[in-house]
C-alpha cells in the first residue's frame, strides 16, 4: 500500500494491516516483520501527557505477558524519537520500569492517515488512542478506541488476545467476560431439524464446548 497518499476511510476487522517501515525507540521496524506472531499496534496522543504515561507504566509491567502469548507490543505518536527518548527516561527515572518495546515516530501522520486512526485534514493527534489487534498472517482481527480523557484497559487488552488466540484455530466464540480456562461457545446449529431436535429450547445455539487449557 501507498503510506505517500493513503486513504483515510479507516481499516476494518479482517483488513490486512497496512505495511510501513519507520524510526523507532528499538531502532527502524517494519510491520511486515512481524508475520508469524501476534502484534497489537497503538497510539497515543502525545508523549509527557497524563493518561498516556499510565498506560505505558502498565504496558511495561505487562509486557512479559503479552510475550508469553508471543505477542509483540509497538506504539506510535506524532511525537519525535528524542522525545520518545525523553519520555521512557522520566518513566524509567519515576516509576522504575523500562518500556522496551518500540514507540515510532509519526511527524507526518502518513502512518495514522493509513490506518485511520487521524481524519485526512487533521494537522495533529490529540484525539487518538487507537489499538489494532493483528494476527501473525496481518490481518486486524479486532480494534478499540479510547478517547483521549480515557485511558485503556490493559487487562481487557490481555483478556481481548487471550480469547482471539482460543477462537483462532476452532470454529468457537468466547462469550462475555470470558477469561482463559472457562468454556468457550459452540457455534449455533443451522438446520431446523437440529433446532426442533435439540433437547433444550436454547441448546440449538447457546452450547459449551471443552474447557480450553
Amino acid at each position: 500500500m501507498d503510506l505517500t497518499n493513503p486513504p483515510c476511510s479507516g481499516l476494518r476487522i479482517g483488513d490486512v494491516a497496512p505495511d510501513f517501515s519507520a524510526r523507532s525507540t528499538a531502532g527502524n521496524v517494519r510491520l511486515s516483520d512481524f508475520r508469524g506472531r501476534w502484534l497489537i499496534l497503538f497510539s497515543h496522543p502525545a508523549d509527557f501527557t497524563p493518561v498516556c504515561t499510565t498506560e505505558f507504566v502498565e504496558l511495561a509491567k505487562m509486557a512479559s505477558d503479552f510475550a508469553d502469548r508471543d505477542c509483540a507490543l509497538m506504539a506510535l505518536s506524532v511525537d519525535s524519537l528524542f522525545s520518545h527518548f525523553a519520555w521512557l527516561r522520566m518513566i524509567r527515572d519515576r516509576f522504575g520500569v523500562e518500556v522496551r518495546f518500540p514507540i515510532i515516530e509519526d511527524p507526518t501522520l502518513v502512518i495514522g492517515r493509513a490506518y485511520g486512526m487521524v481524519a485526512a485534514d487533521a494537522h495533529d493527534s490529540g484525539t487518538v488512542r487507537t489499538t489494532f489487534f493483528i494476527d501473525p498472517d496481518g490481518v486486524v482481527r479486532a480494534m478499540t478506541c479510547y478517547p483521549a480523557n480515557v485511558g485503556r484497559s490493559t487487562p481487557e487488552m490481555l483478556r481481548m488476545l487471550d480469547a482471539l488466540q482460543a477462537t483462532n484455530d476452532e470454529p468457537a466464540l468466547a462469550p462475555a467476560n470470558w477469561q482463559v480456562g472457562e468454556p468457550l461457545l459452540q457455534q449455533p446449529i443451522a438446520t431446523l431439524d437440529d433446532v426442533y431436535g435439540a433437547d433444550g429450547d436454547s441448546d440449538w445455539f447457546l452450547r459449551t464446548i471443552k474447557e480450553t487449557k
